[in-house]
C-alpha cells in the first residue's frame, strides 16, 4: 500500500490536471469561428457566444449565423469582425452609403437593418439594459414599456452635423472603435439643404478643428467653427450662410449673420445659440414635448424644477399647464437662451448653474416642487445630484434620457429610495443608428 504522502501529491496532480483543463477549455480561439448572433447589445454591436465568451461583432443581426474572426480583447469580452455571412436574416436591407461598413464611417451603425427592425431591437436593447443596469423585473417592465414612437423620416432627418477637419483639409466623421476619421462626401441622413451646403463649401481654417452645421426651422443655415486658437478668420463679405466660432474655452463668437438657429415646435419658436446643445431630428422634438407633458400630468397648482434644461424647451411648454417652473442650466449661452425663449412667460424663473449645486441650495431652504423633468447628458445624474434630488422627494420624476444604461442605473437609485417605475416610452431620434432615446416616469409611493 502506498503511503499516505503519496496519495495527497498525486491528488493535488490530479486537481492541478482539472485546473489545467478547464484553463486550456476557455482558452480563447485565434482562428476563424463560425457565430451565432443572440441579441444585440448596447452600443451597437451584435451579441455571440464562443468558449464561454461573450463576443461582440459590428454589422450583423440577431439570428445570423456568421463566420468571425477575433480582433482584439478585454477582460470579459472579445471584439470580432464578420469575414463571411452565413445565414442571413430577412431583415438585413442594401446599405445605402458608401461610407459604411467596416473600417468606415461609424456615424450609421444599423443601415443593414429594415427600419422596423432597427425599432423592435431598440426595444430589445432598452429592456436588456433596464432588467442589468436597473434589476426591474419582467413584471414591472412588461407594464411599463411602450413601443417604440418611429421616425416619420428614415433618411435626410438630421438638422446639424458635426464633421472633423482632417490634416489634408477634407472633412470626415469617426470610425468605428479608432481615433481615425472617414473622409466624407455624402451623409444620407443629413437635411438635403445641409448636404447641399457642404458640398459648395471652401472653408479651410489650420487653427479650425471641427465644421457643424445646423439648420433652422426656417431654412437659414448656420456655421460653427471649433477652433483650436482664440483667432478669428478672415471670410469673404458674401458668405452665405451665419458664421459663428467657438473658442478653445467653449465661448461662442459670431461673425456673419445670426449666433444662433431658430427652431419651431409645435406652435413656438426657440432659438439655440452656436455651440448650445439641440436634439438634431427636429421633427421629433415635438413628439418628445407631447411625451413629457403626458407624463407629467400637470395640475394648475403644480410647481416644475426643470434640471439641464438647455434652451428652456420644455419649460416652454410646461409654464403654462402650472403654477410655477424653475429652469437650471449650467452653461451660460444655453442659459441665456432659455431667458430670450421664455421672455413672455410670468411664471418662470431661470437659475444658472450646475444641478448638485443649486439642487443643495434649494434643500438647505427647503424649497419643493411636485415634479422634476431631469435631461441630463448620456452618462446621467451624478451621485451628488441623485443624493440632492432624492432628498427634495417630488411626487413625480420624469427622466428624458439618451443612454439606457445609465436610466437603469438611476432608476434603481430611485426605487431603492421609494420611488416606481411607471412608464418608459423610447422615441426614435436617430434611424440607422444605435442611438435612443427615452422617456422615463417614476412616481413616488
Amino acid at each position: 500500500m502506498p503511503p499516505r504522502k503519496s496519495k495527497k501529491q498525486n491528488n493535488r496532480r490530479q486537481k492541478s490536471s482539472a485546473r489545467n483543463r478547464r484553463t486550456n477549455d476557455n482558452k480563447r480561439s485565434d482562428g476563424p469561428m463560425q457565430l451565432e448572433i443572440r441579441a444585440m447589445a448596447n452600443g451597437g454591436y451584435g451579441l455571440a457566444r464562443h468558449q464561454r465568451r461573450t463576443v461582440l461583432l459590428p454589422y450583423v443581426i440577431p439570428g445570423e449565423v456568421v463566420q468571425a474572426q477575433i480582433t482584439r480583447s478585454e477582460k470579459n469580452v472579445d471584439f470580432a469582425t464578420g469575414t463571411q455571412l452565413i445565414d442571413a436574416s430577412a431583415d438585413r436591407d442594401y446599405p445605402r452609403c458608401p461610407h459604411f461598413g467596416p473600417g468606415r464611417c461609424w456615424g450609421c451603425q444599423w443601415q443593414h437593418i429594415s427600419y422596423d427592425a432597427q425599432l423592435l431591437l431598440k426595444y430589445d436593447v432598452i429592456a436588456d439594459q433596464l432588467q442589468r443596469a436597473g434589476k426591474f423585473d419582467d413584471r414591472t417592465l412588461e407594464n411599463a414599456m411602450r413601443p417604440v414612437l418611429p421616425a416619420p423620416n428614415q433618411w435626410q432627418y438630421n438638422h446639424q452635423i458635426t464633421y472633423t477637419r482632417l490634416k489634408d483639409g477634407r472633412f470626415g466623421l469617426p470610425q468605428m472603435d479608432s481615433r481615425q476619421y472617414e473622409p466624407i462626401d455624402v451623409c444620407h441622413v443629413l437635411h438635403p439643404d445641409l448636404q447641399d451646403l457642404f458640398e459648395s463649401l471652401d472653408v479651410d481654417f489650420p487653427q479650425m478643428k471641427t465644421l457643424t452645421l445646423t439648420l433652422g426651422s426656417d431654412g437659414q443655415p448656420m456655421l460653427t467653427l471649433g477652433m483650436s486658437e482664440e483667432t478669428a478668420p478672415e471670410l469673404a463679405a458674401d458668405f452665405s450662410a451665419s458664421v459663428n466660432i467657438v473658442l478653445p474655452d467653449n465661448e461662442p463668437m459670431n461673425l456673419v449673420g445670426d449666433s444662433f438657429a431658430r427652431y419651431q415646435v409645435k406652435d413656438q419658436w426657440l432659438r439655440a445659440t452656436a455651440g448650445v446643445a439641440f436634439r438634431a431630428n427636429v421633427d421629433q422634438i415635438a413628439l418628445l414635448v407631447d411625451t413629457v407633458l403626458a407624463q407629467l400630468n400637470l395640475l394648475p397648482d403644480d410647481t416644475v424644477l426643470d434640471l439641464y434644461a438647455g434652451v428652456g424647451l420644455f419649460a416652454k411648454f410646461a409654464a403654462p399647464l402650472a403654477e410655477w417652473v424653475t429652469v437650471v442650466e449650467s452653461y451660460p449661452p444655453a442659459a441665456t437662451d432659455a431667458d430670450e425663449n421664455l421672455d413672455e412667460v410670468e411664471n418662470v424663473e431661470i437659475i444658472e448653474g450646475g444641478v448638485e449645486a443649486v439642487l443643495q441650495a434649494m434643500n438647505e431652504d427647503e424649497a419643493h416642487y411636485s415634479a422634476v423633468i431631469v435631461d441630463p447628458p448620456p452618462f446621467g445624474l451624478s451621485k451628488d445630484a441623485t443624493a440632492e434630488l432624492l432628498k427634495m422627494g417630488p411626487r413625480r420624476i420624469v427622466y428624458v434620457s439618451s443612454n439606457p444604461a445609465t436610466l437603469g442605473r438611476d432608476g434603481l437609485k430611485l426605487t431603492k429610495a421609494g420611488y416606481r417605475l411607471e412608464q418608459v416610452q423610447p422615441i426614435d431620434f436617430a434611424p440607422q443608428t444605435y442611438y435612443m432615446d427615452m422617456v422615463a416616469l417614476f412616481v413616488k409611493t
